[in-house]
């Protein structure tokens, strides 16, 4: 058929559409679209539509309206209604709405050309190429709307060519498309975050599956990978709204969407860029609560565990305090589980020195903002009496000696865990108090935990041993220490501070002496019913060779001996203690008797 005659066969049909719609004709034909029904004409449905001239013929002739189902047309009576219009040459909008819809539907009524020109099909077509796909915000709308008519608009690459079409547009707009360079390392380090483009947001209306095959096209178009952060970040803010996941309490979620949630959590985890500091711990810890809450794979929350671990010196107290979800009341507060977990893989990253920078300055530091902000865990999650000895100590033991100055951290995390436990046996009490080395308290934490009595005798000698070695040390460098030099002539304004300093320190060492007196008190009383036992077993061996020797009558004439003072009785005492092993300096003289003895 020429392209005249399908003019004039077009034309012809048009004006009959026309003149049946204005002389108000009887339908002869009733089409059911699920629970909508039109009753229509069959000469303008027809001349346009191959499907419903197939189901015509098909049907019985027996009655002069014939009856047309057509349930599962894409986009519904909606659809079917603007076809409809069409066929009858009513004028309608299309739009980046509706253009899928419309898509998908001519292609399902077989409006093509074979059976009339310009059919709907190819209209569509057109206004696809030349309107839809030609915008970044448009193309995005029309994949969201070609979702829900799937699996159609797959057959006719509608989705395809969206996918296509957004990838290369926003690649055009990022600042991020341009690689420029072609390591892979998964460790790298990203020195700053990614700006937030402006196109972010309007992907995060697609689903899921939609917004991973955009995502893919990107990369492969040479799109960034940690660039992606900022558009996971606010797709997995958006998408993940609503989960109670910072509290303790039952689940209110329905189970299909749990089940809808947890695959989005595990589509976000899979596309998160492998670069260190793409993503915030911040950010990383709302995913893996969200992924113990919604019970995802076992895999997806061990790689929410190691990028924490990666970035930990970065994470803060609220980052480390997740719930537990256990909603009994036999389990604890927050899971120390994946904390300790957590802590691991940060030590295994440092032990195997995954680093960009190899700066020992930068690994100390880290190490000790770890320390610190583990030792504030453990101090927070003290308070909680379903915290179990084990799991204390477990954690406890983890964090690396070299990255704690002072003890004062972990002993306050042992005070409160001992008050939070009051009915924990003496030796569990020595476990936990053995966590700590008490030479590195501070002077505050030893004048406390001398007076503390949750801890067991034997720590608060050791806090007293240490405390007194340690100001022994400070008089005898003090006293041995060279005279200062003569003060330069270049530092002639600056005061000379040394006398009036080391007299204020003494001052002050000897007031701390004073208080520790009074602690020590209480441990003269108890060795002296220790010595007294001894004294006992050894005062008739004593007497019977003093009054042997005929210079004991001597001995007794002689003035007594000055009385020794209070500190140096007590400090004879704990020398003769030795809680700790130590070998006594020099050599030690024999006692008096064994002197003034005639053997």
């Amino acid at each position: 058929m020429s392209a005249k005659k399908k003019d004039l066969l077009s034309s012809a049909m048009k004006r009959t559409s026309e003149w049946i719609s204005s002389q108000e004709v009887s339908s002869d034909v009733t089409v059911y679209v699920g629970e909508a029904s039109f009753s229509l004409h069959k000469f303008p449905l027809l001349s346009k539509c191959g499907l419903i001239k197939k189901l015509v013929s098909e049907s019985s002739n027996d009655s002069d309206a014939t009856v047309i189902k057509i349930p599962d047309i894409p986009g519904g009576s909606e659809a079917f209604e603007l076809t409809t219009k069409f066929c009858y040459g009513i004028n309608f909008d299309m739009s980046t709405e509706n253009i899928a819809m419309l898509r998908c539907a001519s292609e399902y009524l077989e409006m093509t050309e074979e059976h009339s020109v310009e059919n709907l099909v190819s209209r569509s077509e057109a206004y696809l190429t030349e309107v839809a796909l030609k915008s970044l915000s448009s193309a995005i709308t029309v994949l969201h709307k070609s979702e829900d008519l799937l699996p159609i608009a797959e057959r006719v690459k509608l989705v395809s060519r969206c996918i296509d079409a957004v990838a290369y547009m926003t690649c055009q707009e990022s600042q991020f498309c341009s690689p420029t360079s072609t390591n892979s390392n998964s460790h790298e380090v990203v020195s700053k975050q990614p700006v937030v483009d402006w196109w972010a947001e309007d992907l995060t209306v697609l689903g899921i599956d939609s917004f991973q095959r955009v995502l893919i096209a990107m990369m492969a178009r040479g799109f960034k990978q940690y660039g992606l952060g900022p558009v996971l970040m606010l797709y997995a803010q958006k998408s993940l709204r609503g989960l109670e996941i910072f509290g303790k309490g039952t689940k209110k979620i329905e189970p299909k969407q749990e089940h809808e949630k947890r695959v989005i959590l595990e589509t976000i985890v899979s596309l998160l860029p492998r670069e260190r500091n793409a993503m915030s711990v911040s950010f990383l810890s709302m995913l893996l609560r969200a992924a113990i809450y919604l019970e995802t794979t076992v895999a997806c929350r061990l790689d929410l565990e190691k990028r924490m671990g990666l970035q930990l010196s970065q994470a803060v107290l609220d980052d480390l305090l997740i719930p537990s979800y256990s909603f009994t009341g036999e389990h604890s507060l927050f899971d120390t589980d994946t904390v300790q977990r957590i802590l691991m893989n940060y030590l295994e990253f440092e032990v195997e020195g995954v680093r960009l920078s190899n700066n020992g300055a930068d690994l100390a530091g880290d190490m000790e903002r770890v320390g610190k902000l583990m030792e504030t865990y453990l101090a927070e999650i003290a308070s909680d009496r379903n915290v179990s000895l084990q799991k204390f100590i477990g954690l406890a033991e983890l964090i690396p000696e070299q990255s704690r100055v002072t003890e004062d951290g972990m002993y306050r995390a042992v005070d409160i865990y001992l008050k939070a436990h009051p009915n924990m046996s003496d030796v569990e009490r020595k476990k936990v108090c053995s966590l700590m080395d008490c030479q590195k308290l501070s002077r505050e934490a030893c004048a406390h935990a001398a007076q503390n009595d949750r801890l067991p005798v034997q720590t608060i000698v050791q806090v007293l041993y240490y405390e007194q070695q340690r100001l022994r040390g400070e008089v005898t460098n003090d006293s041995d220490s060279p005279a200062p030099p003569p003060p330069q002539p270049a530092a002639a304004v600056l005061p000379p501070p040394k006398l009036s300093s080391y007299n204020d320190e003494l001052s002050k060492v000897k007031r701390e002496n004073q208080d520790l007196k009074l602690e020590l008190l209480k441990m003269k009383m108890k060795l002296k019913e220790l010595e007294k036992e001894n004294n006992e077993k050894k005062s008739t061996t004593t007497m019977s060779s003093n009054h042997s020797s005929p210079r004991s009558t001597a001995s007794m004439d002689k003035p007594p001996l000055p009385r020794k003072s209070f500190i140096n009785s007590v400090s004879k005492k704990l020398g003769k203690l030795n809680p700790f092993g130590i070998p006594p300096r020099g050599r030690t003289k024999p006692p008096k008797d064994r002197r003034h003895s005639i053997s």
